[in-house]
């Protein structure tokens, strides 16, 4: 089994500029990009045959019964899904704890990539 977890990257940035700014229409613009980007990427996995176990706020989980991942092809597709208005980091594992662990370790390594748990050592995907 595999796992893919994925999370928007620096959305929580975007979010506290439009408190701090007192922006109502930047918020509610900013909801509708993430709820839109979110449910494209959660659509592209189901059509790559993985079930989406969770779509919401700015991230997607979804697992598929069979290997087929193809790091590289899937970081592109998701990019070229979500275009340049977001960046999304992407993490893979065969357990939903590795995805998570490679999903941070994405993070923490710079961000809008994927890593994949068992090789987390070697660079992450960009």
């Amino acid at each position: 089994m595999t796992f893919v977890t994925i999370d928007g990257d620096d959305i929580g940035r975007r979010l506290a500029a439009c408190y701090l700014s007192n922006d109502v229409t930047a918020l509610e613009t900013t909801r509708e990009l993430v709820d839109l980007k979110t449910q494209q990427i959660s659509d592209l996995l189901t059509e790559l045959g993985y079930n989406v176990l969770f779509c919401a706020a700015d991230g997607v989980t979804a697992h598929s019964k069979a290997e087929i991942i193809d790091d590289m092809r899937l970081y592109q597709r998701i990019e070229n899904t979500v275009g340049l208005e977001l960046a999304f980091s992407v993490g893979v594992g065969k357990t939903l704890r590795e995805a998570y662990v490679a999903l941070l370790f994405a993070k923490s390594t710079g961000k809008a990539r994927l890593c994949n748990f068992k090789s987390m050592e070697s660079e992450c995907l960009e």
